[in-house]
């Protein structure tokens, strides 16, 4: 819910705290925001499940729960780990790296 401690005043994008700095994530809030306003919705984003990345000379993808969130929501035994290495793409078309 976009919905700020003034009413009839929302934020999405970039002023959310909470919230991933994405233009497509502040498109899709926007545009769920507006039909919750005036189309009768309930939908809103679930901003747990986008994908996000730091592009740096070592990248990290994230999405979903972290393994704390998970094993709190679902329990400990009902969650597998899985942890997997890739070299970055500028790498696997070119020998010197």
């Amino acid at each position: 819910n976009e919905q700020t401690s003034i009413p009839h005043v929302y934020a999405i994008g970039d002023v959310v705290h909470t919230c991933p700095e994405l233009t497509p994530v502040a498109i899709l809030a926007g545009k769920l925001l507006a039909r919750r306003l005036f189309g009768g919705s309930g939908e809103t984003v679930e901003y747990r499940n986008i994908a996000t990345a730091v592009f740096t000379p070592l990248e990290l993808g994230t999405v979903g729960l972290t393994e704390k969130e998970a094993a709190e929501v679902h329990g400990e035994d009902a969650i597998d780990c899985f942890i997997a290495s890739f070299s970055p793409l500028e790498w696997s078309i070119t020998d010197n790296h």
